[in-house]
């Protein structure tokens, strides 16, 4: 089995994927230098429970911090830390990707940027899927996420020349344009 470039520590990414409005945040927040918690509602469309859910977790992360003080009305409510600066830039770069496809749905579930940066430029089979993934995760997770991904034309399931033959799963040109995107977000 091919397996070059693999990345050992998927946690972070895995932790940024826990939640589906964590990346559209940090982009958001990248895009315009901090916003006020109504700003994001409107600009995300997400129900203020769930961006309230997101934003404490990234602030818990020590991505984002609430804006202290008083001052302005139009005064930003959420920037970005130093290191969440670092990390939206690239979040930034995803979501402007993923938005142009169409392919937001698709993107923030819960498994489906974990299992595009474990294929990577390899060929891997399912049990290496789920070892690399190195998370408790349920093989008809991981199942479901592969097929919506084989669905979308983000990956192609081959026939891998092993005995006995068995399956193995590649990205295609618009899974690697994701992965791409990835990788900065992977802690070599």
């Amino acid at each position: 089995m091919s397996r070059k470039n693999q990345h050992p520590n998927l946690g972070p990414l895995i932790e940024l994927t826990h939640r589906r409005w964590n990346i559209p945040a940090l982009a958001a927040l990248q895009r315009t230098s901090g916003a006020k918690f109504i700003t994001l509602v409107n600009e995300l469309g997400v129900s203020r429970s769930a961006l309230s859910t997101a934003l404490n977790e990234l602030i818990e992360r020590g991505l984002v911090m609430k804006n202290t003080g008083y001052g302005h009305p139009l005064r930003p409510e959420y920037l970005l830390t130093e290191p969440g600066k670092a990390v939206a830039g690239h979040c930034l770069e995803l979501a402007e990707l993923l938005q142009r496809r169409g392919e937001e749905d698709l993107a923030y579930r819960k498994w489906t940027l974990p299992l595009v940066a474990v294929i990577g430029d390899g060929v891997l089979r399912f049990n290496a899927v789920r070892g690399s993934l190195g998370v408790d995760v349920t093989p008809r997770a991981i199942t479901l996420g592969l097929k919506s991904l084989l669905a979308h034309d983000w990956i192609r399931r081959l026939v891998v020349d092993e005995y006995p033959p068995a399956a193995g799963y590649t990205l295609l040109p618009a899974g690697r344009d994701v992965w791409a995107r990835l990788i900065p977000l992977v802690p070599e």
